[in-house]
């Protein structure tokens, strides 16, 4: 077999690639002598079909077959004979493919980069130090009741965080404006829900009472022709209707799936999840934060393939997001908003990748296995979800990426300029902002 490479531009490659007729040849023959065996042509009996007919009636489509075979065959061979690591599948062009001659055709593709790692010591890494104290646990224990509070109508003024049912029309220099009318609708004082103002202005109404709200919009308001225009609402309060939270009794341990053990077993569940959500938060901030540096130090020249597979992966993630389903097309969202994130992605990929080759690592068995225990946990019956892990290996193969890249981070800690930086639990938990490339 022959091959000769030639570099195109940035990472694309070219393989024009020669393989000997007689491979073809041979192979043909061989499967069109099978064929004799059990192919039925009128005028001869089931086997005696002789050689010369069964090439004259099935020939050719034996040899658009083989040749397909040998052009995915021969391609490796020669990406192995030259050492190549191509990313995705190639494009084949130039084929020709003519009875006894050689098969030559070219194939185009890209390759990986190759990556000369920054030096690990420059990375300076702040790592969160957090304390659960027993206030953080009684503020999430007051979200968890909030979550199941109601409203029961009260003869009553409003206050923050009671909900009024209210009709309002929304006009700007007396003409109204598209969505800025409702009947009947809830809203919870000091939720946020509307514009600045709109719910500050309905402390202290009550039932009946008609009021008239001078508000502007934001200027980083979301239509245009809004932004920072300065309009009236007309809103008139329907009823008042006061928050009743729940009480702390089994009936309301059981939501949380607490059946036994009455408070102390419920205050300790919440402690322990707490903790749980506090761990994976400061390990995935400081696994960011490693990804952060790892990114700025590493320039990487980007195969356009790679690029593009996760563009499409971001479209998908948006569309299950948003629950679009099957009925959204991802073409239909523009690449550019994907562009930079994608970029990212991919970069910090290739380099995790040469950190892993570098260095030798391998996933840590006990770590995975931790890992899948760890999400078995949080489901009714963890021994079937962990067997289930175990059986899939898509699935396995996904938790041992992400130990890999722990184990990354964990080197590049051991190697970084790391300082402590002192955060309350709600620091913690909330996401650094995300890096844009």
């Amino acid at each position: 077999m022959q091959v000769s490479i030639e570099s195109s531009t940035g990472l694309e490659r070219q393989l024009k690639i020669g393989v000997p007729a007689d491979r073809i040849e041979k192979e043909v023959t061989e499967r069109l002598q099978k064929a004799t065996k059990t192919v039925k042509i009128a005028g001869f009996r089931k086997g005696k079909v002789p050689l010369k007919v069964v090439k004259q009636q099935y020939g050719k489509g034996v040899r658009q077959e083989v040749v397909g075979e040998v052009v995915n065959s021969s391609f490796y061979e020669a990406i192995k004979q030259e050492d190549l690591q191509p990313v995705g599948q190639p494009r084949i062009d130039d084929v020709t493919d003519v009875e006894g001659q050689d098969l030559e055709y070219v194939a185009v593709f890209e390759v990986y980069p190759e990556v000369a790692l920054a030096d690990i010591s420059k990375v300076a890494i702040a790592r969160p130090v957090t304390d659960l104290n027993d206030s953080d646990v009684e503020t999430m224990i007051e979200v968890l009741r909030n979550q199941q509070a109601s409203f029961e109508v009260a003869e009553k003024a409003a206050e923050d965080g009671d909900q009024v049912n209210i009709d309002f029309v929304g006009t700007q220099k007396k003409v109204e404006f598209p969505g800025g009318s409702a009947e009947g609708q809830d809203l919870i004082l000091g939720s946020n829900s509307m514009i600045p103002g709109f719910e500050d202005g309905l402390v202290g109404v009550s039932a009946g009472d008609e009021t008239v709200l001078k508000l502007k919009f934001p200027k980083d308001y979301h239509a245009e022709e809004l932004k920072g225009k300065a309009v009236q609402f007309a809103v008139k309060v329907n009823s008042v209707a006061a928050k009743q939270m729940p009480e702390m009794d089994d009936e309301f341990f059981k939501l949380y799936g607490v059946s036994e053990g009455g408070v102390e077993k419920f205050r300790e569940d919440v402690r322990n999840n707490m903790e749980r959500e506090l761990r994976n938060a400061i390990r995935n901030k400081v696994k960011n934060r490693v990804m952060d540096q790892l990114f700025d130090l590493n320039k990487v020249e980007l195969p356009k393939v790679l690029v593009a597979n996760e563009i499409t992966q971001l479209k998908q993630q948006m569309i299950q997001q948003f629950g679009g389903g099957q009925q959204f097309d991802p073409s239909m969202l523009p690449d550019d908003m994907f562009t930079a994130k994608a970029e990212r992605r991919a970069a910090l990929g290739v380099i995790v990748s040469e950190v892993v080759k570098v260095e030798k690592l391998t996933p840590d068995e006990d770590r995975v296995r931790e890992r899948v225990n760890e999400i078995a946990s949080t489901y009714d019956q963890p021994k079937e979800v962990v067997d289930y892990y175990y059986s899939q290996q898509e699935l396995l193969s996904s938790v041992e990426a992400v130990v890999l890249e722990d184990q990354v981070t964990e080197l590049v800690l051991s190697k970084a300029k790391v300082s402590e930086e002192a955060l309350s639990y709600e620091e913690a938990i909330k996401p650094d902002p995300e890096a844009v490339a």
